[in-house]
């Protein structure tokens, strides 16, 4: 159980920030004596992944933050990020920790059963997040993006620090943003029944 909270809190944060959780993933790996990445997902800690990752990560943090930039930027995450969130579930629920003894055992046998649970836990965030920042967007006249964009970076990184380190802190943090998705589309939904409500009947009268 304790590694598909830490699978499911890493793609989740994947699906707010790509990079992030990788990025984590790899420094982990590097400076953390408790925390080892599984053979196959090594490479996340090697000088040119770390490097690259950590320059992608730079340049969505500024991209998310600029008013309608960040619209194309998250259509352009559109991929990006549940492929982001499906090698971060591989790569965390098969780390080893202090915490477990034995977490690859989880999903023996079935190794593509963590990426595609990170791909469509990362691609509904992903959905939320951009659904939600268009409708700020609209609202505020691109005013609060910068705003959004610095509450999801701060969510991503307490999401993936919290798996690496804390998992049972991560799987609370987890439920609480699922509650938030919740009340995000649910106000959405009723803020377009509002908007078709509003909007005069057209016709030709005779």
């Amino acid at each position: 159980m304790i590694e598909f909270i830490i699978g499911s809190s890493l793609a989740a944060a994947a699906g707010l920030n790509a990079w992030m959780p990788l990025f984590l993933l790899g420094l982990a790996d590097r400076l953390l004596p408790a925390f080892e990445l599984p053979s196959g997902w090594s490479w996340l800690s090697s000088d040119l992944a770390l490097w690259i990752i950590g320059a992608l990560l730079v340049l969505e943090i500024v991209a998310d933050k600029v008013p309608a930039l960040d619209s194309v930027n998250d259509v352009i995450q559109s991929i990006i990020r549940p492929a982001a969130g499906g090698i971060a579930f591989g790569a965390g629920a098969g780390s080893q920790t202090i915490a477990v003894d034995d977490p690859g055992s989880f999903f023996t046998g079935d190794t593509w059963v963590p990426v595609a649970v990170g791909v469509a836990i990362a691609l509904v965030v992903h959905v939320v997040k951009a659904t939600a920042r268009l409708a700020a967007n609209a609202s505020t006249g691109g005013l609060a993006a910068p705003v959004l964009s610095t509450v999801e970076d701060g969510a991503s990184f307490a999401l993936a620090t919290a798996a690496i380190i804390v998992p049972v802190v991560a799987g609370i943090l987890l439920v609480g943003l699922i509650v938030v998705a919740v009340l995000v589309v649910r106000r959405t939904v009723r803020r377009r029944r509002a908007k078709k409500a509003r909007q005069p009947e057209t016709g030709v009268q005779t």
